[in-house]
């Protein structure tokens, strides 16, 4: 089998993006997301996303299936909040728990690292072992618990907050 290869997300890359993403808005309480989205609306999401500065998007792709991608958004929009990140990770389900993730991470972190960035912040619905056991392994923290802060599919899902130290400290 073919070595993963991480890199910038590109366009084409777009449908295969909006399908990983779907499997987890229609099938878990992972995202708070409870509608679909199609190459349309997904397209302004995409359009945030930089090759420098402090909104990345990276894919992983082995045997040309991309298998999943890691990004960084805005923690909150207010300017004092600029030097802080939101880190989302989705994988194909049947990726997960082969390393995907943890490369995703490393190399996400490695482009980031003379980004002017002092914190990364991630949002994992509980229950969620695996993502909880991932942000550990990557140096996050957990800093804060939401309890039944989202409804979805009919039931309260709470929310745990991790964080890392980016940056040069």
């Amino acid at each position: 089998m073919s070595e993963v290869a991480i890199r910038e997300a590109l366009p084409a890359d777009l449908p295969a993006l909006v399908e990983i993403y779907n499997h987890y808005v229609r099938e878990t309480a992972f995202t708070f997301d409870v509608e679909p989205y199609t190459l349309e609306t997904r397209r302004p999401w995409f359009a945030k996303f930089a090759a420098t500065g402090r909104y990345r998007l990276l894919v992983a792709v082995q045997g040309g299936l991309l298998q999943g991608y890691v990004c960084t958004g805005p923690f909150r929009e207010k300017a004092a909040y600029e030097t802080s990140v939101e880190t989302s990770i989705y994988l194909r389900p049947e990726c997960t728990g082969r390393g995907v993730g943890r490369g995703l991470y490393v190399a996400l972190f490695e482009a980031l690292r003379f980004e002017d960035i002092h914190r990364a912040y991630a949002g994992i619905t509980q229950p969620n072992s695996p993502s909880v056991a991932l942000h550990e392994r990557m140096g996050f923290a957990r800093v804060a618990h939401f309890g039944e802060v989202g409804r979805k599919f009919d039931r309260y899902h709470d929310v745990a907050w991790y964080e890392r130290a980016l940056g040069s400290e």
